[in-house]
């Protein structure tokens, strides 16, 4: 249900024009694996309720190709991937978990350069 912090901020799920446009206009058609549920209106709009926090990379790729309509069949769980596909995992920059090459991990192995010099 929605409480006050949904009544003026965003990135706790959805705002209360998002509530009520959700509870007039929408139809639920599905839920990813990390708990995030898809609607469509009659119009033929698309949008997402976030399970926990607002982070557009939670989205994977086959609902993210759905809600910005380039293909129309709803994603089914049960599809089907292939070997070489990986988990969706969501953009991790800026985290603890973020990427980071070797040579900012080890900088005695990094390579120096000079600068130009005049």
């Amino acid at each position: 249900m929605i409480s006050i912090k949904h009544l003026f901020v965003w990135w706790h799920k959805y705002t209360l024009g998002t509530f009520l446009k959700t509870l007039f206009f929408g139809k639920f058609v599905g839920k990813d694996e990390e708990g995030n549920k898809y609607y469509k209106s009659k119009k033929d709009e698309r949008w997402v309720i976030y399970s926990n926090n607002v982070e557009a990379s939670k989205i994977p790729s086959d609902w993210y190709l759905w809600i910005h309509h380039t293909i129309d069949n709803i994603p089914k769980k049960d599809e089907k991937k292939f070997s070489w596909q990986k988990k969706h995992t969501e953009n991790m920059t800026g985290t603890s978990k973020s990427y980071r090459p070797n040579s900012l991990l080890n900088p005695k192995k990094s390579k120096k350069y000079d600068t130009w010099k005049n």
